[in-house]
């Protein structure tokens, strides 16, 4: 069956309650799991207007701050299960594609995560980013809603 999941999270309600599943799973057939969470790069010129690059570090270090806390709680509820598991922070734009990046590259054979994050009408109107792991991943998804 599956050997390693990947968890990735935005820290949503859904998203917790995916990793929480992920976790059940992850033990009920002896998988390792990594949890995963992808915060934006954000660049110095936004509509038009150049932001200081200290501005741009100090909201870079929030965005740290706040995937280390939910990675924290994957790492948690891992141990909470004698699952064994890793965490991964990353920063893209595109978090479809690092989470199909970090699945290759740590042999992930499946990747679980939750239907929606909390992108709310800009997912209605772009697509969410579990719909893109759906479209362009090799790796088998499953999704928790």
């Amino acid at each position: 069956m599956f050997k390693h999941i990947l968890l990735p999270t935005d820290g949503s309600e859904l998203s917790v309650a995916a990793v929480q599943q992920g976790v059940f799973f992850a033990k009920s057939i002896g998988s390792k799991v990594t949890g995963l969470c992808v915060m934006p790069i954000y660049h110095t010129l936004f509509y038009h207007e150049k932001i200081s690059q200290k501005a741009l570090d100090e909201v870079a270090q929030q965005f740290k701050e706040q995937a280390e806390k939910y990675l924290a709680e994957i790492e948690k509820r891992a141990k909470e299960a004698g699952v064994v598991c890793d965490v991964i922070y990353e920063r893209n734009d595109s978090p479809y594609e690092a989470i199909i990046r970090v699945a290759e590259q740590k042999g992930c054979d499946l990747i679980m995560m939750a239907s929606h994050g909390r992108r709310g009408v800009e997912a209605l109107l772009i697509g969410s980013e579990t719909q893109k792991v759906l479209t362009h991943s090799k790796i088998p998804v499953l999704v928790y809603r």
